[in-house]
């Protein structure tokens, strides 16, 4: 699994022409093969780290101080088939579609809504799931990523931080997570 933010690609709601401290946007490696590479970094991140800004600095207006913030951020897309995905699945969820969820940027916790979800058994789709929230750590969801599709979609959206809110988009292909805790209104699931 590899992992990339990119502000140079054309027409997409992310993508800047300067950062907010006048840098160049690029395509910053961030997770190659599963192995941490690089990070978003602004000039004070620069200074502190010795390391070489990424363009990356961005702000919502200039009543804010700029930061390290994503542009359009995405896993790369692999070469797993999605419906032998599902078909190696045994049991668990198909979330197709997600809604909106929470990071807690200290710990990596997060949850998000399944929008549109499905149940399968045996490798085949049984039935629609309804109300159902992914509950995890990023780290730990990250390694526990075993396939990964051959189809990337971008979606955009709004990043809110400190230095305000930002067009930002974040993609992906479709993932298999071997294990993953499922929250609802009947309890959790592991």
């Amino acid at each position: 699994m590899s992992a990339v933010d990119d502000g140079t690609l054309p027409g997409e709601w992310g993508s800047i022409n300067v950062d907010d401290e006048g840098g160049a946007p690029r395509r910053n490696l961030l997770i190659e093969n599963g192995i941490l590479k690089g990070y978003l970094i602004d000039k004070l991140g620069s200074r502190r780290m010795d390391m070489p800004g990424t363009g990356s600095s961005r702000r919502q207006g200039y009543t804010y101080a700029p930061t390290s913030r994503m542009t359009n951020t995405f896993i790369c897309a692999g070469t797993d088939n999605e419906e032998e995905m599902i078909a190696s699945m045994g049991e668990g969820l198909y979330a197709k579609k997600m809604g909106g969820g929470s990071v807690n940027p200290p710990t990596g916790e997060f949850n998000f809504t399944v929008a549109e979800g499905y149940w399968v058994q045996n490798g085949k789709i049984v039935s629609p799931v309804r109300g159902a929230t992914l509950i995890g750590k990023g780290a730990e969801v990250l390694q526990k990523i075993d396939r990964v599709g051959s189809t990337m979609w971008m979606a955009p959206g709004m990043c809110g931080s400190l230095s305000g809110s930002v067009p930002t988009n974040v993609g992906q292909p479709r993932l298999r997570v071997s294990g993953i805790t499922i929250g609802g209104k009947g309890g959790a699931i592991e």
